[in-house]
């Protein structure tokens, strides 16, 4: 699983109305998949190819 770079917690995807993030459970911190997108690993790739698109803000 994805670990926070902050904390080491566990992220999750998060989407919301436009946005889809990953969101650490343990700080709540959230990074924008540009951010992390170079540490995804293949689970997490998997649940965000299910998104048509992502926005990046």
């Amino acid at each position: 699983s994805m670990k926070c770079r902050q904390c080491e917690g566990e992220l999750r995807v998060e989407r919301r109305c436009r946005q889809v993030r990953l969101k650490c459970t343990n700080c709540r911190r959230e990074y924008q998949i540009h951010e992390v997108a170079a540490d995804l690993d293949a689970a997490t790739e998997a649940e965000l190819a299910r998104y048509t698109c992502l926005i990046y803000d």
